[in-house]
């Protein structure tokens, strides 16, 4: 059997980052969580926890603090069922959840929100480029995502969500500045253009189609996307911005496209742990639903 206070002290280590702040959590001495980790260790025979500022899981650690995960949604599931078994009060549990930042600033926030504000749940959520969300999901780090990947991850399950549209969009005076002349792959290699991250790849795969090559961009790095459409209508720089956050300023001329009616559809897919429990159902069910009012769909 599974040591479920040692299981509880490796996740309060690595939810709080600490040894110090899982204690207090645990209300018991940080002594007492080191002792419960390094018996874990001994009896995994490895690693679990990474001792830093801040702690950080293993690949095993994580896949334990899933486990966790799993176990306490479960068991509120049964106190649901059964009430007797419930401790009094309302008791919450932790949801880890990722997403790409576009879908979270776009349709995702209100549909988490309107689900979380009535459910015993606590989300936890990662933001990440939808092409690299469901490392979070292999690695046992999160329940569920938001993805790019079609492909099921081993014990997910995998539903299509639509697709998110963008625009190549900049302001009127950056576009008269540097595409006079029109848009290609000399000017493009010019003009500054707009990333969330190092992931980022909207910007190439968008140009790649227009000229059928490779680009090398100059680029700023933004990890925002309220920032990406606030730095476009100050002719910082162009980039790929959803179409949701940006019609109203298309259609006031405070943006404009490079190439008009060049859309980029981004696929998007919601991945969850395989029996995970009734709130990760109830979570799915709020998602989907709202995918398919706010995404494109075939």
């Amino acid at each position: 059997m599974l040591d479920y206070a040692a299981l509880s002290a490796l996740h309060a280590v690595v939810r709080e980052g600490s040894f110090e702040r899982a204690a207090l959590a645990l209300h018991v001495t940080p002594s007492a969580v080191s002792q419960r980790i390094r018996l874990l260790e001994e009896r995994v025979g490895c690693a679990l926890v990474v001792r830093g500022q801040p702690c950080r899981a293993t690949d095993t650690g994580r896949r334990l603090c899933q486990h966790v995960d799993r176990v306490r949604l479960l068991e509120q599931d049964l106190q649901a069922l059964l009430p007797a078994l419930a401790p009094e009060g309302l008791t919450r549990v932790a949801l880890p959840v990722a997403v790409n930042a576009d879908s979270l600033a776009t349709w995702f926030a209100p549909a988490l929100a309107g689900y979380a504000a009535n459910a015993p749940v606590l989300v936890e959520l990662a933001v990440d480029d939808q092409d690299h969300t469901s490392d979070w999901l292999r690695s046992g780090a999160v329940l569920a995502a938001v993805t790019g990947t079609a492909r099921a991850i081993v014990g997910c399950n995998v539903r299509p969500l639509g697709s998110m549209r963008y625009r190549a969009a900049a302001s009127p005076a950056f576009v008269q500045r540097y595409f006079p002349a029109g848009v290609g792959a000399g000017t493009l290699a010019q003009a500054p253009s707009l990333v969330f991250n190092a992931k980022d790849e909207l910007q190439a795969r968008w140009v790649r189609r227009l000229c059928h090559r490779h680009v090398e961009l100059p680029r700023h790095t933004l990890p925002s996307s309220q920032a990406f459409v606030t730095a476009a209508l100050a002719g910082m720089g162009w980039g790929l911005q959803p179409q949701a956050l940006i019609s109203t300023l298309l259609a006031d001329g405070l943006l404009v496209e490079l190439v008009p009616d060049t859309p980029l559809d981004v696929p998007l897919y919601w991945q969850h742990a395989r029996a995970a429990s009734a709130l990760v159902d109830g979570l799915s069910r709020s998602v989907v639903a709202a995918a398919a009012q706010a995404l494109t769909q075939p």
